[in-house]
């Protein structure tokens, strides 16, 4: 199923409708480096409820940006991967990094090592 883009809205408003949100760029940065299965996912991103893990989810794979695979299996197997549409969006998600990165050091003095842990892996590797 895939979901109509607002259409008669700027770029901007279709760009957030796709991956705007408190989760929807955490859980594409989780999922950059190959498939990652539901409750990986959900262990990577304190905070976030099953119910809006899979609403989140739903609307990333309508969009096109994921791919949701079901393997035939007791206990069944779900796992999401980046698609070429996803990928498009990483530089968008390194700038934010970065920008996010910056304005922390000059607010704070410093990165903040919590948000290294919990959701930033360095990716300067």
């Amino acid at each position: 199923m895939q979901r109509s883009p607002p259409t008669g809205k700027c770029p901007i408003q279709i760009s957030l409708s796709v991956i705007g949100g408190k989760w929807k760029p955490i859980i594409l940065w989780f999922l950059r480096d190959g498939p990652v299965r539901f409750s990986e996912i959900q262990r990577k991103i304190p905070g976030i409820t099953q119910m809006m893990l899979t609403k989140q989810l739903r609307e990333l794979v309508a969009d096109g940006m994921l791919e949701r695979t079901a393997y035939p299996e007791v206990p069944p197997r779900v796992d999401y991967r980046i698609t070429d549409d996803g990928r498009s969006v990483f530089p968008v998600l390194m700038a934010l990094h970065e920008w996010g990165n910056e304005y922390q050091k000059r607010k704070n003095g410093s990165w903040s090592q919590k948000c290294a842990d919990t959701f930033c892996e360095d990716v300067t590797e």
